[in-house]
Formats: structure tokens, sequence, C-alpha cells
């Protein structure tokens, strides 16, 4: 009983470092993603240069493991640090393979050579984010902080999500939106990956806010508000995330209000992701 309870640790402990190491992934790796010449240049680059871009990656990210892990273990050796580089790397990429394949810019017609190019060249933020999602954000045990109780007041509370949220989701909309990116993407994506992308940016709201052990989590989980509870909190900021979106495309004149209703709610489904993601770092901070 005792061997398996162990086992049961080891395996809860392994996926807690897995979902926070993804998370750091996707917070900075995904402005990074809806940059097309980051698209060109990796389906076009030569296998050296790929080559020397792993081996670039794999060297800084050795370096920071030796400091402090994606893992919070405080014995970091060398062969350790190799090994949590290589997981680091390996995670790195399959965030970016993820997200690559519901922007549809690699898909089974995609060429392979194309196709590791981009993954090489999108990977490298996604798996700096993830060997230093435990250095910057992880501490979410710290003395002295207690959960928020009812006596800020429910409506307090869910105003201060909703601006946090707003204001992580504009800051990361802001620098995407001005794009031909959203357009782009929006003209080559149909309505089940739409329906993937929606799935997706929920998932990865509610990991990086509630499963990743990054600051404030313990608050997070026992904070009181009018929809301050893990999944109707994940929800309603998607829907704040949405609006930002919708807001930030207006603004840099990507949309108007005599266009179809279907170009409204493809671009703002698309620009949504990251804004989510930003509204989700936005939401830890308070």
């Amino acid at each position: 009983m005792g061997r398996q309870k162990k086992r049961s640790t080891m395996w809860s402990t392994e996926l807690d470092d897995l979902v926070r190491g993804a998370s750091g992934g996707f917070l900075f790796g995904i402005p990074l993603l809806y940059t097309m010449e980051v698209w060109w240049i990796g389906s076009s680059i030569a296998p050296v240069r790929l080559l020397m871009a792993l081996l670039l990656t794999f060297a800084i990210v050795f370096l920071l493991n030796r400091t402090c892990g994606f893992r919070k273990t405080d014995t970091i050796n060398a062969v350790n640090a190799a090994i949590d580089t290589i997981e680091a790397m390996a995670l790195g990429l399959v965030c970016a393979t993820v997200i690559l394949v519901l922007l549809r810019e690699i898909t089974l017609q995609t060429p392979l050579n194309e196709a590791l190019g981009k993954l090489i060249y999108e990977g490298v933020p996604f798996t700096l984010g993830v060997a230093l999602a435990n250095q910057f954000l992880s501490d979410g045990d710290r003395e002295g902080d207690s959960p928020k109780q009812s006596g800020e007041g429910d409506l307090n509370a869910t105003l201060s999500d909703v601006g946090a949220t707003l204001i992580g989701g504009t800051i990361i909309a802001f620098n995407i939106a001005p794009t031909d990116e959203i357009p782009m993407l929006a003209a080559a994506t149909s309505p089940p990956w739409l329906l993937a992308m929606m799935a997706i940016s929920l998932i990865i709201s509610y990991g990086i806010v509630f499963e990743a052990g990054f600051a404030n989590q313990p608050k997070r989980h026992n904070q009181q508000g009018i929809f301050q509870r893990p999944l109707s909190e994940t929800i309603s900021a998607y829907l704040v995330s949405l609006i930002a979106a919708a807001a930030m495309l207006f603004f840099f004149d990507k949309l108007q209000f005599d266009d179809p209703w279907q170009s409204w709610l493809t671009q703002t489904l698309i620009l949504a992701l990251p804004t989510t993601i930003g509204g989700a770092a936005g939401r830890l901070a308070v």
C-alpha cells in the first residue's frame, strides 16, 4: 500500500511539473507563434541552421536548469539538468506543435523539412518558457499568501479579476491584432478547428491559473466572488478575452461593423487564444 501511494505521489508530482512547464511555455511562446516571418524563416532554413538552433537552445536551457530547473527540486546536478533540458525541449516542441496544427500552419500536406523548420524555430521560445516557468512564476506556497476572503466583497473580487483579465489579455492582443496574421489564419480555418481552438484556450487558461502551481494558485482556488470557482472563472474569463480580442481588432481597423458576422467570429476566436493566455497571466497577479 505504501509503495503504491509513493508511486501515485511521484506520478502526481511529475504531472504537476509537466503542466507547470507547458503553461510557462504557452505564456512565453504564444506571441511568436503569430508571426509569419518566423513561419517563413523556419520553412526555408537550411538543416545545419536548424541543428545550430537546437544546440544553442540546449545550451541556454541547460544553464537555466543548472540554476533552477522547471521541476520543484533541491538537487540539480549536471545529469539531472541535462535530463530536464531534453524534457523541456521535448515539451516545448509538443506545445508548439499543438498550436501550429491548431492554426493550420502544419497539416498533413506540409513537407517534412518545412514542418521541422517551423517546429524548431517556434519551439525555441516555448522551450525557454518551460525552463523559466519555475524560476519566475512558481512560488504558490509563499509565506504570507492567504486566500482572499469574502470580506473583500464578491463584486469587488469579480471586478478585480475582470480588470486583470482585460489588462493581461489586451497587452497580448495589442501586439498581435494590428498584424496580417489573424486574417491569414482566419481564411484557412474551418468551424471544427475554431471549436478546437476554443477548447484549447479554455484548457490552457485553466491549467495556467489553477493547475500549474504558479504564484497565488492556492489563493485562486479559494477566492470569493460571483464567478470565483475554477470552472466558472475560466469560462467567464474566456468571455472577457473574446470581448478584448474583438475590441482590439476593431481598434486597429481589422474589423468593421459592416463586416460579415462570420469574419467577426472567426478572427475574434483566433485572436482570443493568445488573449486568453495573457488574461490568465493577468489573473495570476491579483
